[in-house]
């Protein structure tokens, strides 16, 4: 699992709940922005996406074994391929024979979760007061326009662009401005992008292959 993944989500998704709707600093962005212009703004929001992704590997890498993390995730997807492939032959025997190995798999997987823990108990608060007190300060409350809608999920509770009636809203911080991205959702995007190809390049990848 990504954890960098889902730091950048609860870093960016709390925040949409009560300001979207407002105007000013409310709506995560500043009336007179200190970096003006769509064009600029996107590369700038962007830059801060990758700056803050870096800053999360440094602090990943300084603080957990990537060899130790990498020989229990291997040992536990090993272990929970193997259960899996017997119970799906019906393999009792060796179902038992596995199951033996729960408490220790169970205390691999803790560790687990404990490495990755302990880097984002020290990011955590950083992203959230970088990206709430200082990209609302030098950017718009739209960074980016879309195409096409990406409202892709039901509701008003995770909005990534400007709806229609929203555009046609006179005061609003999307008026004429459909399928806008808001601050957050570009932020949010162009990290989770980069997240990857980061996590690859300083060698803090969970991915095994």
């Amino acid at each position: 699992m990504d954890f960098n993944f889902i730091l950048l989500f609860i870093d960016s998704i709390h925040l949409q709940l009560d300001f979207l709707h407002g105007s000013g600093r409310q709506a995560l962005g500043s009336d007179d922005p200190i970096v003006k212009g769509l064009i600029l703004g996107m590369f700038a929001v962007s830059g801060f996406g990758i700056l803050l992704n870096l800053f999360n590997a440094a602090v990943r890498k300084k603080m957990v074994d990537q060899v130790k993390l990498k020989r229990i995730m291997k040992e536990t997807r090993a272990w929970q391929k193997e259960r899996m492939a017997a119970m799906r032959a019906k393999d009792q025997a060796k179902v038992n024979e596995l199951g033996k190995k729960s408490s220790y798999m169970n205390k691999m997987s803790m560790e687990m979760m404990q490495m990755n823990m302990r880097p984002m108990m020290i990011t955590f608060v950083p992203l959230i007061l970088i990206f709430y007190l200082v990209l609302p300060q030098l950017f718009a409350h739209t960074v980016a326009l879309s195409p096409i809608s990406l409202n892709i999920i039901p509701g008003d509770f995770f909005q990534l662009t400007c709806t229609a009636a929203q555009a046609l809203e006179e005061g609003h911080v999307c008026f004429g401005k459909e399928n806008a991205l808001y601050l957050w959702a570009w932020y949010f995007l162009s990290s989770i992008s980069f997240s990857g190809i980061i996590m690859k390049l300083t060698k803090t990848s969970m991915d095994l292959s």
